[in-house]
């Protein structure tokens, strides 16, 4: 009688050394939230969103765009700032915010609150903020095209951004 090879990956927790946890896809490693740039690279971004607790991590930088995942804690705000030569979508995936957008930093003429699977287009030059409002900490990603951060950025909080620029 043949009989079904096992192998330990096929053990969650080999996979997940820390024990069974009901919300953790067993069937995929999740991601290592790192940049992966300029590497083929496939991950569940949902997934990576949510995982992400710093304020900002570069995914995948390439040499067209980039991808940041980004944790706002509850009633902080990415900051109003423009990016003269770079467009960004920003797609939010747990929490709720306020869009802020103008022309310039004290012409803020565009409001909207965002929520869960809500999409942001922000156009190179638009002075933009986007504020978390909830109760929780606000997950997004965001692509910028052209990249704006050096590859393998991380900034574990806001005033670490601030610093490094």
């Amino acid at each position: 009688m043949y009989r079904k090879p096992v192998y330990p990956w096929h053990n969650p927790y080999y996979w997940n050394p820390g024990g069974w946890n009901p919300n953790w896809n067993s069937y995929h490693n999740p991601a290592r939230l790192r940049d992966h740039g300029r590497q083929p690279f496939v991950v569940n971004i949902d997934q990576a969103a949510r995982q992400n607790n710093t304020f900002r991590t570069a995914l995948w930088t390439g040499e067209h765009f980039q991808v940041t995942l980004m944790s706002i804690g509850v009633g902080e705000d990415i900051g109003m700032e423009v990016h003269p030569n770079t467009d960004q979508f920003i797609r939010v995936e747990q929490g709720q915010g306020l869009v802020q957008m103008g022309d310039s930093r004290d012409r803020i003429d565009f409001q909207q609150m965002v929520y869960d699977d809500y999409a942001i287009m922000i156009p190179a030059g638009k002075w933009h903020n986007l504020i978390n409002t909830g109760s929780t900490p606000l997950k997004v990603y965001v692509i910028y095209a052209p990249p704006e951060h050096p590859f393998g950025t991380i900034h574990p909080t806001k005033a670490s951004a601030q610093e490094n620029g």
